[in-house]
This record gives C-alpha cells, structure tokens and sequence, in this order.
C-alpha cells in the first residue's frame, strides 16, 4: 500500500526513469505531499536497479 492516495499513470507513458520521477515529483506536491518529494527523490535516486526504483515509486503513489 502506497503512502499517499495519489494516483499517478505510467502505463502508456515514457518509461524512463527521470521521466516517471518528475510525474511523480509533481503529483506529490500538487496533490499536498511535498513533503514527501524529496524523500522520494534520494530514495528514487539510489536505487540499485530499474525495477527497484519502480518499488520505490509505488511505495509512494498508487500506479496505473
């Protein structure tokens, strides 16, 4: 389950990685979490693979 109830959609979208980070970056803060962004942000950055940084992100917001 996700921190937040933002939902961000990624399927259709860029996959890349800097890409989905900054949907996500700006749904957070849109939608009242910026709080959170920069957390995201470190975390998102050191993750150790792709597929890891998507865990990260659905940590954060809901996916579709």
């Amino acid at each position: 389950m996700a921190k937040t109830n933002v939902e961000v959609q990624l399927v259709g979208l860029d996959g890349n990685a800097f890409a989905i980070m900054g949907r996500v970056s700006a749904a957070l803060s849109r939608e009242g979490y910026a709080d959170l962004v920069e957390e995201y942000q470190h975390r998102g950055f050191n993750a150790e693979s792709y597929d890891d940084f998507l865990q990260i992100t659905m940590e954060y917001v809901e996916v579709s």
